[in-house]
């Protein structure tokens, strides 16, 4: 834990880093003599499996393939990249669609390059020992939740949709480090966390059989991380946008046929990385999470207008958004994949 937080204090230090130079403008020469832009890409937190495309596809030299040198940083929490990204401190993020909606709420100059979780892992969580099989078995349970954030805040519509009150369950308002030590240590019987997270992590440091409700099998689903980046990416370099989008859904793509080299390419990634067998677990449930119905079947990062409108509804209904705007303010989709 305290080598997380030092690697969080870190984390605004080398986004000022950043902050130095052009996005984009610096320069390198693969060994082959290709000219590569140099290209900086901070995460929606520290790395965990989900984030294995990235690090293989760099491995794989899909990145150098696009004519982009890729240095990946650690985030800390989708908000903060958000920020970051729009700042022009990054030259492209991985967050949370939220935290995109939310931000352009708020004015903040970024647009979503493609949505590639595009069915969320949001689910409650919690050991196969509490025997809950359906929405209905959360009445009385004590749940973990951090106050404000999209989990949070989209409860409410999950509970409404299996007929159930918000009184019917007790949220204790956690911070988002301890929630998997209240469900272990038995002061709540369950978590609000993501099924390609913490629910892998907590079955490992346990060593008891994690099981979930997942928001999508029961009613309730939006879009979750994607590419982003800031108005400077997309007003002056819109071709290395268009670069970078084709070589993050490439990576996934890769990754996706070789799940086990792709989470070997982690190795080093940061001194708190989960076990190996932790980050496969993430990472082989988060490519179940790669499509809709609207999509399956076409390259990771397609996205429709229709699934981005019922996103857009789901946090206007959950108050994340205040002022729901056209898909077109949150999506730049001149720039996206085609389906």
């Amino acid at each position: 834990m305290h080598a997380r937080r030092l690697l969080i204090g870190l984390v605004p230090l080398l986004l000022v880093a950043t902050a130095c130079g052009e996005g984009g403008s610096g320069t390198t020469t693969s060994d082959s003599g290709k000219k590569l832009d140099e290209v900086t890409l901070t995460l929606n937190w520290y790395p965990y499996g989900e984030h294995a495309p990235f690090y293989y596809g760099k491995q794989q030299k899909i990145f150098e393939k696009h004519g982009i040198d890729l240095t990946i940083r650690a985030g800390q929490g989708s908000q903060k990249t958000v920020q970051a990204t729009a700042a022009g401190q990054t030259d492209f993020g991985w967050a949370d669609t939220p935290a995109v909606l939310s931000g352009v709420d708020q004015g903040v100059k970024v647009k979503s390059l493609g949505v590639f979780l595009q069915t969320t892992p949001s689910s409650v969580q919690f050991f196969a020992s509490e025997n809950v099989s359906h929405p209905a078995d959360l009445k009385g349970k004590t749940i973990a939740g951090t106050a404000g954030d999209a989990l949070t805040k989209t409860f409410p519509i999950f509970l409404a949709k299996n007929d159930l009150k918000e009184s019917d369950v007790r949220i204790q308002n956690t911070d988002p480090a301890g929630k998997i030590a209240a469900v272990i240590s038995g002061k709540t019987d369950a978590l609000l966390g993501y099924a390609s997270d913490q629910g892998p992590t907590m079955q490992d440091k346990a060593k008891k059989d994690v099981s979930y409700l997942r928001f999508s099998e029961h009613g309730l689903n939006f879009y979750s991380n994607g590419l982003i980046a800031g108005q400077k990416i997309l007003s002056g370099k819109g071709e290395l946008a268009g670069r970078m989008v084709r070589a993050v859904s490439e990576a996934w793509a890769a990754a996706e046929k070789a799940p086990e080299a792709a989470v070997a390419e982690m190795d080093g990634a940061s001194e708190q990385l989960p076990p190996t067998n932790v980050l496969l677990e993430q990472f082989k449930t988060t490519v179940t999470l790669l499509h809709t119905d609207a999509t399956r079947g076409k390259a990771p990062g397609v996205n429709t207008e229709g699934d981005w409108q019922q996103t857009i509804d789901v946090f206007a209904e959950a108050g994340l958004v205040k002022s729901p705007k056209a898909v077109a303010e949150y999506w730049d989709s001149g720039t996206a994949l085609k389906g």
